[in-house]
């Protein structure tokens, strides 16, 4: 069987990777060279802990599995199970932390509260600030800036994969052929679009209903830190935003302990993600209302700097980066992502929102399922 795949990010990727694994042949477009999107604007993070219960955990479980699976294949990719920690620097969200670990599903989570000792035995990086964290060890780590780019050169070597890169796709003709901008064609047995935010143009034809947004967000990366941070790290406006945190002990935290002016504006939560050569992943903000500026704003990464050097104890070393990124979520965003066949022989996957890096494998494994591969 052939499959034509729409879009190289970490979805198109992960749908590439399960048809060339369960023996078909691949023909894989990209409007960019490479993909420049979300899928590499990110923190690379596996992120387990915070899903809610229900189909989103599962589905980060499996993913997680299969990150793992394909690591062994694909070590390129920087496969890291470091685990993370939500610290808490007050006392409203250690009670966060302590209710979230005492849960009846905590277990599958492998949550467990850890007390301000046994934060620095598991992360000595972390000299400053704090009062103990919540341990989850099944979140894990991957290098996004080249992780697509790994995979497609490993499916490449089966013979069965072609990677076309700049040409964006301008038709659907029939039930299994596209057509790019350069006029040609590209016929398959089934066509998944996997376009992430380009929502317009050809996905709009398709599906002019699309219950999806898109989402805004800023994030740094720095000059390495002379020390390993052992572990992928939260703080306590995490449990704002994950769903997984609801209960009493978060609505006290709301109630009692006012965010921060300018996390509040920007909808923040500091992510700290080290990578491989040192240097420091840190984010992020979340922008929902459209037109998106066009620039950066500079008040959220001084807030994220004061909050890191709080946690760390020590100066942030020099910002190397800064970016913007736009992803496509579900409105409805209980939903994992959006699958909907929009015509017979192709489908349209998108709008995992935050989760894209994360759960990509099993969406791409679920649509598999679904395609009859």
């Amino acid at each position: 069987m052939k499959v034509i795949v729409v879009g190289a990010g970490a979805l198109g990727t992960m749908h590439a990777w399960h048809a060339v694994q369960r023996g078909h042949e691949v023909v894989h477009l990209e409007r960019e060279e490479q993909a420049r999107g979300a899928s590499v604007r990110n923190f690379g993070l596996v992120w387990v802990g915070g899903r809610s219960e229900g189909a989103e955990l599962d589905t980060a479980l499996r993913a997680r599995e299969l990150w793992e699976s394909i690591a062994a294949e694909v070590p390129e990719v920087g496969f890291r199970a470091s685990g993370s920690l939500t610290v808490v620097r007050t006392d409203a969200e250690r009670e966060v932390a302590a209710e979230a670990a005492a849960r009846p599903d905590a277990a599958r989570r492998g949550w467990e509260l850890l007390d301000e000792d046994a934060v620095r035995a598991a992360n000595p990086a972390l000299g400053g600030k704090l009062l103990g964290a919540l341990w989850s060890p099944h979140d894990a780590q991957v290098e996004p800036r080249v992780t697509q780019r790994a995979l497609q050169a490993h499916l490449a070597r089966s013979g069965r994969y072609s990677f076309l890169g700049g040409r964006e796709v301008r038709e659907v003709l029939g039930e299994h052929a596209v057509r790019d901008d350069r006029g040609e064609l590209h016929s398959g047995d089934r066509v998944v679009l996997c376009t992430g935010a380009w929502l317009g143009g050809l996905v709009r034809e398709l599906a002019p209903q699309l219950p999806v947004r898109k989402v805004r967000l800023q994030m740094m990366q720095t000059e390495p830190l002379d020390v390993p941070l052992t572990t992928s790290v939260a703080d306590g406006d995490s449990f704002r935003y994950y769903p997984a945190y609801q209960g009493p002990a978060l609505d006290r935290l709301n109630a009692g302990q006012a965010q921060d002016e300018v996390a509040a504006e920007h909808r923040m939560q500091l992510l700290l993600v080290q990578r491989r050569d040192g240097t420091l992943t840190v984010g992020d903000t979340h922008e929902y209302d459209q037109p998106f500026g066009f620039d950066v704003v500079e008040e959220p990464y001084a807030y994220l700097r004061g909050v890191v050097e709080e946690l760390l104890g020590r100066p942030m070393p020099a910002v190397r980066r800064r970016w913007a990124g736009v992803y496509a979520q579900c409105l409805d965003t209980t939903r994992v992502v959006h699958r909907e066949r929009v015509r017979e022989g192709v489908w349209l996957v998108t709008g995992p929102g935050g989760r894209g890096m994360t759960c990509s494998p099993a969406i791409g494994e679920d649509t598999a399922n679904e395609m009859g591969l």
